[in-house]
């Protein structure tokens, strides 16, 4: 019983960590690209929000759920999707940290310019680049961690 409901909190917060992430960069491009100083600053806003309260959460119960599964199914460490599972995971998470730092600097950024009627400053621009280019591996890596973990190659 215990293995069954740490699987659907597993799977389920792996759903949300990546459904967050995909929706997170869909609403953040979508406000930037609309050149709009005050919808680019209610973006940032939002998906600041989003990623803590989503992806933050759910990013801390994956390794925890997912090392207790492995432990109570009995599968042996040393296979390659865990291992490969892991690192996956390492990558996503690595990117995410600066990605957090990134979005928490542009919504300030945009909500400044918003408030001061001003254009965003040049700096708000090149983050965007920075924490676009950050999120192409922390999305491949999920991918390849989400085929590791549903078809357990050896």
């Amino acid at each position: 019983m215990l293995y069954l409901l740490l699987k659907f909190v597993h799977v389920i917060s792996s759903t949300i960590l990546f459904g967050t992430g995909i929706g997170t960069a869909c609403v953040m491009l979508y406000g930037h690209q609309s050149r709009d100083v005050k919808l680019i600053a209610a973006t940032t806003r939002y998906v600041v929000l989003a990623d803590w309260v989503f992806t933050g959460t759910s990013g801390l119960l994956q390794p925890i759920t997912g090392f207790y599964l492995v432990y109570l199914a009995g599968f042996s460490w040393h296979a390659f999707w865990i291992w490969g599972s892991i690192v996956g995971y390492l990558i996503a998470a690595f990117c995410w940290f600066p990605v957090v730092y990134l979005q928490l600097k542009m919504r300030d950024f945009a909500a400044h310019a918003s408030e001061a009627g001003t254009a965003l400053p040049e700096i708000y621009y090149r983050y965007f680049k920075y924490w676009f280019c950050l999120g192409w591996p922390a999305f491949i890596s999920l991918v390849l961690v989400f085929y590791l973990m549903t078809n357990k190659p050896l």
